[in-house]
């Protein structure tokens, strides 16, 4: 299987906008024949707390039907990151497109302190059984909460897929972080994270892909957006940019 990630500049606050640059990483994908695509923390609206309450919508927003309707027609899964909110509480998200299937939607379960004054934190952990691979999706800041990965042993994942935002003071030790997840635990583990800025950050791109033993053995650069692949079997990395 090819899982790919998606390294993209957002546009603050616009979710159609940024639905439309999705569209194009997608269509990459599938026509690289990925069977899994994941974006940043809250991608289609960049990472802008303080719009979040107002941004704030459901997976089954009719905005996101396009995206359900590549996913049907190519078979593949996609992760995008939005706000989300039930009665009370908003959530950063990640709804998740399965082809066929009712989305999911999961929410960071471990807030990075700033965030704990907003946002609700999610209390439903999840892995994905994909073809052969058992995937387990992290948020940003659960990647510095060892109970995350631990529960994606426990529950037999094989991959590690991390959407973030990293800035380029950040950076460094965040791939620390994810380098040692792929090697303690033994899972092949991804970075999609942001270039420009957003959320007065300036994000450093260099999303990544380090194997079992914690190399790092794909990674695209700190200022262009494109999509990173790893194909499963055959252990190919390929590069996509814009």
């Amino acid at each position: 299987m090819r899982v790919a990630i998606a390294q993209i500049a957002a546009i603050k606050g616009n979710i159609q906008k940024n639905i439309e640059n999705h569209l194009k990483w997608i269509k990459l994908a599938i026509q690289n024949n990925a069977g899994v695509l994941v974006f940043p923390e809250l991608s289609l609206t960049g990472y802008e707390p303080e719009l979040a309450k107002i941004l704030a919508t459901n997976q089954d927003d009719t905005r996101l039907d396009e995206i359900q309707n590549l996913s049907d027609r190519n078979g593949i899964t996609i992760g995008v990151g939005l706000p989300t909110k039930d009665e009370r509480d908003t959530f950063i998200s990640m709804i998740i497109f399965q082809p066929y299937k009712e989305r999911i939607t999961y929410s960071k379960q471990y807030l990075y302190p700033p965030e704990q004054p907003i946002f609700k934190a999610g209390k439903n952990p999840l892995v994905l059984n994909i073809e052969t691979e058992v995937v387990s999706p992290a948020i940003c800041y659960e990647i510095s909460n060892k109970a995350h990965c631990e529960f994606a042993k426990r529950n037999k994942a094989t991959l590690y897929i991390a959407s973030v935002l990293s800035s380029i003071n950040g950076i460094d030790d965040d791939m620390k972080k994810l380098s040692d997840i792929a090697k303690n635990n033994n899972l092949v583990t991804f970075m999609a994270n942001y270039v420009g800025e957003s959320g007065g950050y300036k994000c450093a791109g260099k999303s990544s892909v380090w194997d079992t033993t914690g190399k790092l053995i794909g990674q695209l650069d700190g200022e262009t957006e494109g999509i990173l692949i790893y194909d499963t079997e055959t252990k190919e990395i390929v590069k996509k940019t814009a």
